[in-house]
């Protein structure tokens, strides 16, 4: 498969590149991407989620009232989960949620979003680009002249430039990633893939291995 090679105003020009048919081609394996998308999404996840016990609330030092002749059934503590301001059973505590996949796995899965996309054309290649300064607007005017400006874009560069990282974060559903570290959600995610033209051809090697 080979796709034309735009400019950053639109036009077309008359470059073309090629797609690895061993990343871009091959048949998606939707179980390796569900993997790799829960795995994302777990580590996302920070983990301080915390409840106060009947040890972490204070309070409850001494017996509420007396064990007998109140007529009312027998307590120990303040402290204890059925008392109001009591501690709470079972709460949620700090944890890791931490998931891996093997390389292989993770590979499979940026294979197989990648030959997803390619498959449904909402694959693009544009030249290779670098802004001198942040500046929102410019990465607009890409957008508006590739018609993609009311559309989930993702950016994937050779080098994940400072510049046009700041010059995206702002503008709602882009993102930039760096080939070929870019995670299987965002490609998902995205309604269209603009490659740099450098970084078709780091993916292409890397991911074909």
């Amino acid at each position: 498969m080979e796709l034309n090679v735009y400019k950053i105003d639109g036009t077309k020009t008359n470059q073309k590149v090629k797609l690895n048919p061993e990343v871009f081609g091959i048949e998606p394996n939707d179980h390796v991407v569900y993997l790799a998308i829960k795995t994302y999404l777990a580590n996302q996840r920070q983990g301080t989620h915390q409840v106060k016990n009947r040890s972490a609330v204070s309070g409850g030092g001494a017996k509420p009232f007396r064990q007998k002749g109140t007529g009312r059934a027998r307590q120990g503590t303040i402290r204890a989960p059925h008392m109001v301001g009591g501690g709470r059973a079972h709460g949620p505590l700090p944890r890791d949620y931490t998931q891996k996949l093997p390389k292989k796995v993770q590979k499979l899965a940026r294979k197989s979003v990648l030959s997803a996309k390619a498959q449904a054309e909402k694959v693009m290649i544009l030249e290779d680009f670098s802004f001198e300064a942040p500046k929102t607007k410019r990465v607009m005017e890409i957008l508006n002249n590739l018609k993609l400006d009311t559309t989930k874009v993702v950016f994937v560069t050779t080098n994940l430039e400072n510049n046009l990282v700041m010059s995206a974060r702002n503008i709602p559903y882009t993102n930039v990633q760096r080939a070929p570290e870019f995670s299987v959600y965002d490609i998902l995610n995205a309604d269209y893939v603009l490659f740099q033209k450098g970084a078709v051809q780091v993916v292409n090697e890397v991911l074909a291995k």
